[in-house]
C-alpha cells in the first residue's frame, strides 16, 4: 500500500502474494512448511495459496517433498540469487579485499547490504580458527543488532530510522539494545567514532566492528569483523580497527561512486 501511494501505481495482489510466499519460505531456511502454516502466515485462503504453490512448484521456485505436503524454497531462487551476486558491481571489488583482510587478521570478515530492516550477507571470509560448516551468503539479521546494520543506521539518523527498525525490538541476546533511546545514543556514538560495535548483541561471546561503505548516498553496504571476546585485548582491537579502516578506504576508492558520495570522500567524511 505504501508503494502504491508513493508511485501512484496499483499493486497486483497475486504478484505481491507470490513475493510474500517466496520470502516466507526463504526466511524459514531449512524448515519446510505445510500448507496450513503458509496460509495462516499469509492470512490467505488455503485454496488460493495451494494454487499458487502448485504453480511455483511447476516452475521450480518452490520444492515439494516426496509426500507433496511440505514445501521449501526451490532451485530457481538460487539461480536468481546467483545472478544477482554475479552482476553486482561492488561485490567483485569487495571480495578480494576482504579475502586479503581475513588472511591478514585471521578473523571472519563480512560484507552486507541493508534491505529494509535487515542486513543481508553478500560475502563472508571465515577465519581459519573457527570455520563454520555453512555459508552465510543470503542470510539476514536485524540491522539494529548488527555492527554492519548499525553503521548504516548511523548514517540515516537525520532522515530517521523508523523504516529500518521495528517499533518493538525482539532481543537476540541479553545485550541487544531494545530501547529506542539506547539505540539512538549508540548510533550517535557510532557516527562520532566512525564505526559501529556489536557488543554481543547477536551472539554471546562475539563482538563485531562494522564500517559503512560510503560509495553511495546514503550508504547501503558495510563490512564487519567478527571476533570472539575471549582474548580481545586493547592492542588487538586497535589492530583490527586500523586494518578495517584501511580496507574500507581501499574499497571506497575503487568502487564506482555517485557525485554526492565522491564529495563526502573528498571532504574526508
Amino acid at each position: 500500500m505504501e508503494a502504491e501511494r508513493e508511485t501512484g501505481v496499483r499493486g497486483v495482489k497475486s504478484a505481491a502474494r507470490t513475493v510474500e510466499l517466496l520470502e516466507l519460505l526463504a526466511s524459514r531456511q531449512n524448515r519446510p512448511a505445510r500448507l496450513r502454516e503458509l496460509s495462516d502466515a499469509l492470512g490467505a485462503p488455503r485454496s488460493s495459496v495451494y494454487a499458487l504453490i502448485r504453480t511455483l512448484v511447476e516452475h521450480g521456485w518452490v520444492r515439494a517433498d516426496a509426500s507433496g505436503t511440505q514445501y521449501s524454497i526451490g532451485i530457481r531462487a538460487l539461480l536468481a540469487g546467483t545472478t544477482y551476486l554475479d552482476t553486482d558491481p561492488y561485490l567483485r571489488i569487495v571480495q578480494p579485499l576482504i579475502t586479503d583482510l581475513s588472511a591478514e587478521l585471521d578473523e571472519t570478515i563480512h560484507y552486507g547490504r541493508l534491505d529494509r530492516g535487515d542486513i543481508v550477507y553478500l560475502a563472508t571470509k571465515e577465519s581459519s580458527k573457527y570455520i563454520r560448516p555453512f555459508s552465510r551468503v543470503g542470510r539476514r539479521l536485524p540491522a539494529f543488532s548488527t555492527s554492519m546494520g548499525k553503521s548504516l543506521l548511523a548514517e540515516r539518523l537525520e532522515a530517521g530510522i523508523d523504516e529500518h527498525v521495528p517499533e518493538e525490538v525482539t532481543p537476540l541476546t541479553p545485550n541487544t539494545l531494545v530501547e529506542r533511546a539506547d539505540l539512538i545514543a549508540d548510533l550517535e556514538l557510532t557516527r562520532e567514532r566512525g564505526y559501529a560495535i556489536d557488543n554481543e548483541e547477536n551472539y554471546a561471546g562475539v563482538t563485531c566492528f562494522g564500517f559503512a561503505l560510503r560509495y553511495s548516498t546514503p550508504p547501503t553496504d558495510a563490512i564487519s569483523c567478527s571476533v570472539p571476546i575471549s582474548g580481545l585485548t586493547e592492542a588487538r582491537r586497535e589492530e583490527i580497527i586500523d586494518a578495517m579502516q584501511r580496507t574500507r578506504l581501499a574499497i571506497e576508492r575503487m568502487a564506482p561512486v555517485d557525485l554526492a558520495a565522491t564529495a563526502d570522500l573528498t571532504a574526508g567524511h
